[in-house]
């Protein structure tokens, strides 16, 4: 039996749902704001694609941790 997924990857399906794109594209599309602050990529998120807090936040959490931030 496969493990459930928790925490921020938990929101991953949905977010696909969402907004029609893999979680990989909003990897990419952080690498342009990789210097700014955690809360700054949420926000950058929210104002320029338009995507919920949570979503983002969990997004921004997950790319932080893979890139050591």
């Amino acid at each position: 039996m496969a493990d459930k997924v928790q925490g921020p990857k938990s929101y991953f399906p949905s977010i696909e749902k969402k907004y029609g794109e893999p979680i990989d594209y909003w990897m990419t599309q952080l690498d342009s704001v990789k210097d700014d602050k955690h809360m700054e990529q949420v926000n950058w998120l929210k104002s320029e694609f338009g995507m919920g807090h949570g979503h983002a936040n969990a997004v921004v959490a997950v790319y932080r941790q893979d890139h050591g931030l």
